[in-house]
């Protein structure tokens, strides 16, 4: 029997459910849940919301109160209505995925793969029918890339600026997305000259390369060119329209919980961060705001460099943007958001990469090389996961952060190399 993308779905589609009716099963039959614990919080908060209370009075709820309103149904129809949403969502990425990779001149077999990669993953599957909702996210950021591909700049706004509110560390992707409205790559009317996957040969094209025959004047000048204004505008638009609805109804709570509190998050338990063992032993003592927010300075200068370098590749742009956004943050573990949004990004990387051979050289790295990194990624991924457990018990913390470092160094390693 023929493999086809409509059999892929309806399979993954059948898993999922059948996925969610066991988590019911196993939550009322064994003493570890099924579900997430984040979805039991997801829930109470609709709950408050569905009797005119606020979210924020279920402690550890720190989302946009839009993730509480969608899941009112919870309350009214089904407990289980969020995690259909969620897995709902997940399908929609992997008709993304081929949706972006069709449009880039990808051949059908290659996307087909590339869409089994995301939906088979027994890490997406379990994600959202555990209820985790950041499948949501992955299909919004997926659906703008497509919008924009397809030269419908003015939808995709709308979508970035409720996006970004939903969830705003997405905030990361707006100045590549700026960029890539460039006059010079998008005329009027017509769509932009993303980077092809027949004509990629591996070596992205730097945005420096493209405007050094330009003036200063021609430069500035574009830099408030019509589609970029009204790009900003309406984005913003929509995301200060929400920040300042929620904000009239639930007040500064809504502000620190939702949007403030990710600035300065630390986490002393389960956190593969580079920063996790001089969090913990710093734990005890407060640390000031300067040092809290020094920490970004790695993650913004490398944001730079990389949009430089790879924003006209938009899909790839945004992976190694995860990637260092990832690597470099204060707050990472295995079910830490963009791990799911490297996910679905990583299933685009065939239109840069250009083909498998790429992987099974062991991407990129020959003779001892390639082993090395192997073992050293699966090494100190495997460790981190299994040792997370241990240190929420007290144990192994130095161990674990040692773990995190080689963690975040496999994940550097990677993309520095491609």
């Amino acid at each position: 029997m023929k493999i086809t993308f409509h059999r892929v779905l309806v399979f993954s589609t059948a898993l999922r459910v059948a996925l969610i009716i066991y988590g019911e099963w196993q939550d009322s039959h064994m003493e570890v849940r099924y579900t997430d614990v984040d979805y039991l919080v997801f829930s109470d908060a609709a709950a408050l919301v569905s009797m005119g209370d606020s979210p924020f009075k279920r402690t550890t709820y720190r989302y946009s109160p839009l993730l509480a309103f969608l899941l009112i149904p919870n309350v009214i129809f089904h407990p289980s209505w969020g995690k259909y949403l969620f897995s709902a969502s997940d399908l929609l990425v992997g008709y993304l995925i081929r949706t972006i990779l069709k449009l880039r001149g990808v051949p059908d077999d290659k996307c087909l793969y590339s869409v089994m990669a995301w939906l088979f993953n027994p890490f997406t599957f379990t994600i959202g029918t555990r209820g985790n909702c950041e499948p949501i996210v992955c299909a919004a950021i997926l659906w703008i890339i497509t919008c924009i591909m397809k030269g419908q700049m003015y939808r995709a706004a709308i979508w970035y600026g409720l996006i970004v509110h939903f969830r705003i560390y997405p905030i990361i992707y707006s100045l590549p997305i700026i960029l890539v409205l460039d006059p010079l790559y998008i005329q009027s009317g017509q769509k932009p000259e993303i980077v092809k996957w027949s004509s990629h040969t591996g070596n992205a094209t730097k945005l420096s390369d493209g405007i050094e025959s330009r003036t200063l004047w021609t430069i500035v000048g574009s830099l408030f060119s019509r589609t970029r204004i009204l790009f900003a505008l309406i984005s913003g638009s929509i995301f200060l329209t929400c920040t300042g609805v929620f904000y009239y109804l639930y007040g500064w709570e809504f502000l620190h919980e939702a949007l403030l509190y990710h600035f300065t998050r630390t986490d002393p338990r389960h956190n593969f961060s580079i920063y996790f063992y001089h969090i913990y032993l710093h734990y005890q003592h407060d640390l000031s705001i300067a040092e809290k927010l020094i920490s970004f300075l790695p993650q913004f200068t490398l944001q730079l460099v990389l949009i430089n370098s790879f924003a006209l590749d938009l899909p790839f742009c945004f992976l190694v943007q995860t990637v260092a956004f990832v690597a470099f943050n204060k707050a990472y573990s295995v079910r830490y958001q963009g791990c799911i949004m490297l996910i679905s990004l990583v299933t685009l990387g065939i239109a840069y990469f250009g083909s498998t051979d790429f992987w099974s050289s062991g991407c990129g790295l020959t003779g001892n090389y390639s082993t090395i990194f192997r073992v050293v990624l699966l090494l100190a991924t495997f460790g981190t996961a299994m040792e997370q457990d241990e240190t929420e018990m007290g144990r192994i913390f130095l161990y674990f952060g040692l773990d995190g470092n080689s963690t975040s160094l496999a994940n550097v390693g990677l993309p520095a190399r491609i």
